[in-house]
């Protein structure tokens, strides 16, 4: 059973920081604009905050008592942002320093999932995209694959390979991001995700995009995406994901909240892709989605998410 929420002025005054300067910041703003009013609706004193990077160590200072942390990409899910909070001994939601960082470099993530046998795609990590070998890759993991600025979310700068050619132009593409370029073999199958707030796993969401790609514009912009909730699993196979799940996130030491996105291959094998620290919160996003399901309105989702940071909060 879930525990109660706390009272809005329970949090004092709380910075939604949004927007910032990586580039999935318009993403961001419209995010922070959902839950900022939705906290607000909520009766918190809330207020938005579009940081540069000298506001990050004036929080505090401003009268913040707690940040709601909604910026995507640098430097909210690397690791920047929480470690300036700690510094200010200011609570922030979401994971902390290390498991932010982790999460958010798509080879690191992929790296202690193996180390702890869990089911991942095959993937080549390219540190020096300028000297990859296009033959080899094909080599190893075929044709089609999908190509990954390995520190970018939103699906900022993702493609979908299916020859040389088209392999070396999105290698190209995905090395003007900051990082490494992941290249990643193509399942086939049906693409899942399973939410987190606190300790509550949220149902599993089949995603069924238009175009076969949930890509940026399937993510953001088009009204043809479905999202299927109950997502067509059995009991069985819908709790062995959530456990799945919770295990990919643990293994990374992700707390607070966040969602963990997979593939189901044509054997039915569960494939671990990512694990998003702050998802996305807006019209379109998979959390808010999810939550509905369990009659979770987005004034109750924004203050359990905001409870977590309460010292002694499942």
């Amino acid at each position: 059973m879930s525990q109660p929420l706390p009272t809005a002025h329970s949090f004092g005054r709380v910075a939604v920081l949004m927007g910032g300067w990586s580039a999935e910041r318009a993403v961001s703003l419209e995010s922070g604009r959902c839950v900022l009013d939705a906290l607000q609706a909520a009766g918190v004193d809330a207020q938005a905050v579009d940081p540069t990077p000298g506001d990050l160590l004036t929080l505090k200072a401003r009268g913040f008592d707690r940040v709601f942390n909604i910026l995507h990409g640098t430097p909210g899910e690397d690791g920047i942002l929480q470690a300036a909070c700690a510094l200010q001994a200011l609570p922030v939601t979401g994971s902390g320093l290390q498991a932010s960082a982790n999460a958010l470099d798509k080879g690191a993530t992929k790296a202690l999932w193996r180390q702890a046998g869990l089911p991942v795609a095959r993937d080549v990590l390219l540190r020096e995209p300028d000297s990859a070998s296009v033959d080899a890759i094909v080599e190893q993991l075929g044709l089609p694959v999908f190509v990954k600025p390995a520190w970018q979310g939103s699906s900022v700068g993702v493609a979908r390979a299916v020859d040389a050619e088209t392999l070396r132009q999105a290698i190209t593409a995905a090395a003007q991001h900051p990082g490494p370029v992941l290249v990643e073999e193509a399942i086939t199958g049906g693409e899942y995700t399973v939410g987190v707030v606190g300790e509550t796993w949220l149902p599993p969401i089949r995603i069924e995009a238009s175009g076969g790609f949930y890509d940026y514009e399937a993510k953001y912009v088009s009204d043809d995406t479905r999202y299927l909730i109950p997502c067509g699993l059995d009991a069985e196979a819908e709790t062995s994901m959530q456990v799945l799940a919770a295990r990919a996130y643990a293994v990374l030491g992700c707390s607070g909240w966040g969602r963990v996105d997979l593939m189901v291959d044509a054997e039915g094998q569960s494939r671990l892709l990512e694990v998003n620290t702050t998802p996305g919160m807006t019209t379109h996003s998979l959390v808010p989605k999810a939550a509905a399901a369990l009659g979770w309105s987005m004034q109750t989702l924004v203050l359990r998410i905001l409870a977590t940071t309460l010292e002694g909060s499942a």
